[in-house]
């Protein structure tokens, strides 16, 4: 087993559902990210492997920079900047997980109210990058994250349903702030047709790659689901579903041992020669170059 900085050159992925602390209220969580490393170990995780969690994670760097990849992208959040993580990406955490000065905040899908899904502008498309709250946004994080903590910490204060509907609340305004350091001017709000196309993709990725077969689904035409699709990302509806299917393809190659033909199995091609000159096609290269080409771990 890897550890500290020398994992296994391709580990496999491993599924990460939410296990709450014993008496915290259900769905939120605010730890000191050092912490982190504890409580992975106490659960039987490594947090120098990848793992794929089911919840979103907020990740905040205090004094010391924070190292960590996401879905095969190094990120170093400075003092100060935030890494929001979506259910279902693949992270790892660098070697100084034990001694990282930050804050982590850990809640599962559904826990916030619409309306702040809504504010936040918390669907897809996601922009994976950190944020560096500057001036009056810094301090409006700061407030709202210390109110958080403090309510977190003060459980006994109130009865258990009404301080998790305190932490809800404070969570969204959290949530909220950071939405507005990301797009103080957001752009048009992904529409229906493209939020319901995108959770069938997330589904179905493995079973269809025809847009028709979605559209059929959903009752919509091919036509308006590229529609939609540009309109929210930029790519046509094919080009989504294709991109869907290399990054789970990318992920399976990079972070586990299975051959390219049990990849392709598991993306559903019935031949592994369909599924290279898919790869190729779509990633430049083909599926053993970039297993072998995927930069060292260190």
């Amino acid at each position: 087993m890897g550890k500290k900085g020398h994992p296994d050159r391709h580990p496999d992925v491993r599924p990460l559902e939410y296990t709450p602390t014993v008496g915290a209220p259900t769905g939120v969580e605010v730890m000191k990210l050092a912490g982190l490393h504890e409580r992975s170990r106490r659960h039987g995780n490594d947090p120098y492997q990848p793992l794929r969690p089911a919840f979103h994670q907020l990740i905040g760097a205090c004094a010391r920079p924070v190292r960590m990849w996401v879905d095969f992208v190094e990120q170093e959040l400075q003092p100060g900047s935030w890494l929001w993580i979506r259910p279902g990406q693949v992270q790892r955490f660098g070697p100084d997980l034990v001694a990282a000065d930050g804050v982590i905040v850990l809640f599962q899908p559904g826990f916030l109210p619409p309306a702040t899904v809504s504010a936040a502008h918390m669907d897809p498309p996601y922009e994976q990058r950190p944020l560096t709250p500057r001036g009056p946004d810094a301090e409006g994080v700061r407030r709202a994250l210390d109110h958080l903590g403090y309510e977190y910490e003060a459980m006994a204060s109130l009865p258990l349903e009404s301080h998790t509907e305190v932490l809800r609340a404070l969570l969204s305004v959290l949530v909220v702030r950071l939405a507005h350091v990301r797009d103080p001017e957001p752009g048009p709000v992904a529409s229906e047709t493209f939020r319901r196309f995108h959770v069938a993709v997330e589904r179905d990725y493995a079973v269809t790659r025809r847009v028709e077969d979605y559209a059929a689904a959903l009752g919509y035409s091919p036509r308006t689901l590229s529609r939609a699709t540009l309109a929210a990302t930029g790519r046509t509806a094919k080009q989504y579903v294709d991109d869907r299917v290399v990054l789970e393809a990318k992920r399976l190659l990079w972070h586990s041992h299975l051959p390219a033909r049990e990849v392709a199995g598991r993306l559903g091609f019935a031949d592994a020669s369909d599924f290279t000159k898919f790869f190729r096609l779509r990633a430049g290269t083909t599926p053993g170059a970039f297993r072998e080409d995927s930069p060292p771990r260190r």
